[in-house]
């Protein structure tokens, strides 16, 4: 017989309403916005003013508020493609070695003779020496300097590259160091700009690398291009500061030569440190994730010599006292000090995780970008033209649903109109679905929602072409609804999976439009069937139940 369980009943109206509700913010999308707005500033720790508090109250506090986000093709803003010089990092990164070589062949004077810095090309550090006969000792010596690379692909090689040739000692990074040192550029160049976006309170923005040594920014809702560059150009504040009190709450009272800084992983949990930096990020030459001597996971730091030399003195005086890392004025870890910190470098220790390490040494280093950037292109979008996009599309999205109820209805009948209930379901299901993940809604992905509409009935056509030859052969209309659904099913199934896993293939192999589209489209799938297979025919049982016809037309 055409029945459907209570339970199931109730599952396939709950479904919908949870849809509809999460879709209903998206009709009101200014006022959600700055509601969202509000809050966030809020939660930032704005000052309550009239006008936060009146965005606020444009929208309830018990209703949903997650709208789907405006790609910047239909909110307007700024793409910028750069190019990071990888080249200049490696000069700097040679030149933090020149403290630890000099001192090293500092000792062997008696053997070497004299020790002097020689220009040299681009990343390659060259010593002169007074005795050309004790070349290989100083090269040899020189090589014990060098460090194991902490990379999966560095496994077995060393950090830098010792040669000798007359009275020259060259000192370049390996190949595999070079090669570690773009990855923890990009990672730090990538982290450094989404850290300087973020804090602009833009919705979405896309920052993602692309190639080998290539940044694609795309921020909506930012003015122009040149607003974003010199948005990710502003310099990033890192200090380490003496720790007075810890765990206070926001509104403690600190004295005028200190600070009061919250801490970035613990909301809510403040620090009283001293206002006058121990040393700054200006003095800090590296950072890497490493591990100590029994194995756990720590990150390492290494300071120039002017840096080493005040963190010594501190560190001495202040065995067993904490200190904090201070970047953007939120404190990144505060550890304490086990021991005299003389040699200009030392390790931070805690429960960290490998993650956890290679996220802070990128926070440590990212007080400043670490290599110029190029801007190889740039381009504004205004509002303007988004709008006319979100009009356009929302113009073939009308045509499309149009076209698709009236020939439904004038095929099918009353099931025609069925459907047609059914697919404005199935578009409400999809924007709510976007809203409930915090999908981007792109150009592209309107085409794959305007490509849902036409597909949306393709179930519907199969189910009731199926119902028309029942209803010659089956015994009554209710059998042939029945078997109309059920012989139907494995064709829906077939020729969605296929088109699901087309989606799936272009999300997974394509970047931005094409991944909007692809995003939509698996989504409207999964919408598209669960109208089809459920929505449909609870409405047209719950019709049956009511009419009891004996006889009925598709």
């Amino acid at each position: 017989m055409l029945q459907i369980a209570l339970w199931k009943r109730l599952t396939i109206i709950l479904v919908c309403l949870l849809g509809l509700s999460l879709a209903m913010p998206n009709l009101f999308y200014d006022r959600v916005e700055r509601h969202n707005d509000a809050i966030d500033s809020m939660e930032r720790g704005a000052v309550p003013t009239p006008e936060l508090e009146a965005a606020m109250a444009e929208w309830p506090g018990f209703l949903p508020s997650s709208l789907v986000n405006l790609g910047l093709d239909l909110r307007g803003g700024a793409h910028l493609l750069a190019e990071v010089q990888l080249a200049d990092v490696y000069a700097s990164r040679i030149d933090g070695y020149w403290p630890d070589i000099r001192d090293t062949l500092r000792d062997l004077r008696p053997q070497i003779g004299t020790i002097r810095l020689q220009e040299g090309s681009l990343g390659e550090l060259r010593v002169r020496i007074g005795e050309p006969a004790a070349l290989q000792v100083a090269v040899d010596a020189v090589r014990e300097l060098a460090r194991p690379i902490q990379t999966l692909t560095g496994v077995g090689q060393t950090d830098i590259s010792v040669t000798g040739q007359g009275d020259i000692v060259t000192v370049t990074l390996s190949e595999a160091e070079q090669a570690a040192t773009d990855e923890r550029t990009m990672q730090q160049s990538l982290e450094i700009i989404r850290r300087r976006v973020d804090e602009a309170g833009t919705r979405e923005p896309t920052i993602q690398r692309q190639g080998t040594d290539r940044i694609l920014i795309q921020v909506p809702g930012i003015g122009s291009a040149q607003e974003l560059k010199e948005l990710i150009g502003t310099t990033a504040r890192l200090t380490f500061h003496d720790v007075v009190s810890s765990g206070v709450s926001g509104d403690t009272r600190v004295d005028p030569d200190q600070l009061l800084i919250e801490d970035l992983e613990s909301p809510g949990i403040f620090y009283i440190l001293q206002r006058t930096p121990v040393v700054t990020g200006d003095d800090l030459v590296d950072s890497q994730p490493s591990f100590d001597q029994n194995g756990n996971p720590v990150v390492t730091f290494r300071f120039n010599p002017s840096g080493a030399r005040d963190f010594g003195v501190y560190t001495s005086e202040n065995i067993g006292r904490p200190f904090a890392i201070v970047l953007d004025d939120k404190v990144v870890t505060a550890p304490v000090i086990q021991s005299a910190i003389t040699g200009g470098s030392g390790q931070i220790s805690g429960r960290f995780s490998v993650e956890e390490t290679n996220r802070l040494a990128i926070l440590l280093r990212a007080g400043a970008l670490p290599a110029e950037m190029t801007f190889l292109e740039e381009r504004t979008i205004g509002p303007e033209l988004g709008q006319d996009s979100i009009d356009a599309g929302q113009v073939a999205a009308l045509v499309a649903m149009g076209a698709v109820v009236v020939f439904m209805v004038l095929s099918y009948g009353l099931f025609g109109a069925f459907a047609t209930v059914a697919l404005g379901i199935n578009v409400a299901l999809i924007f709510g679905f976007l809203s409930l993940i915090g999908g981007t809604l792109t150009l592209p992905g309107i085409a794959g929602i305007v490509l849902t509409i036409g597909m949306a009935v393709d179930a519907n056509v199969l189910v009731f072409e199926r119902i028309r030859e029942e209803l010659k052969t089956a015994k009554g209309p209710a059998r042939a609804i029945e078997l109309g659904y059920e012989r139907a099913l494995s064709a829906i199934v077939d020729a969605n999976i296929t088109t699901f896993i087309i989606a799936t293939i272009l999300f997974t192999l394509g970047s931005g439009p094409v991944r909007g589209f692809a995003v939509t489209l698996g989504i409207g799938i999964l919408t598209s069937v669960f109208t089809a297979i459920f929505v449909t025919r609870l409405l047209i049982v719950i019709w049956f139940e009511r009419r009891r016809p004996k006889q009925i037309e598709v």
